[in-house]
């Protein structure tokens, strides 16, 4: 069965750092474009970063001004959002979809994605 999990998310004080993981099963991550999005409540699911695997093409944000950096691991079949900086504004549930195969690169467009996680909540406050 294709699945995603996310895990990682918590409470973090502004400027603090958090590490993501997006946990494959049934498939294997490295074969397809992934992405991270979050959604804050009242507002719409935005882009955050995305990788292709097989390219190990990269995207950002724009609001993500290098603090953000995602990365694959083939040994555990994740794929892995380090979060430093952190802001109130970053506050919200961050999930991870799979994207096509052979692209070559990857989106920030959840209509590219067809395989969702359940998503990880990630509160920044003092």
């Amino acid at each position: 069965q294709t699945q995603l999990a996310e895990s990682g998310g918590g409470l973090v004080q502004p400027g603090g750092s958090l590490r993501l993981s997006c946990a494959g099963s049934g498939f294997v991550l490295r074969d397809y474009a992934i992405g991270w999005f979050r959604r804050v409540p009242g507002k719409e699911r935005e882009g955050v970063a995305c990788i292709n695997g097989e390219t190990t093409w990269r995207s950002y944000a724009d609001f993500v001004s290098d603090r953000f950096t995602i990365s694959m691991s083939d040994a555990d079949n994740t794929v892995n959002l380090e979060m430093s900086d952190l802001e109130s504004d970053d506050t919200a549930v961050y999930t991870c979809a799979r994207g096509p195969r052979g692209s070559g690169d990857c989106t920030h467009s959840e209509t590219d994605y067809n395989t969702w996680g359940q998503g990880t909540r990630v509160t920044v406050s003092s």
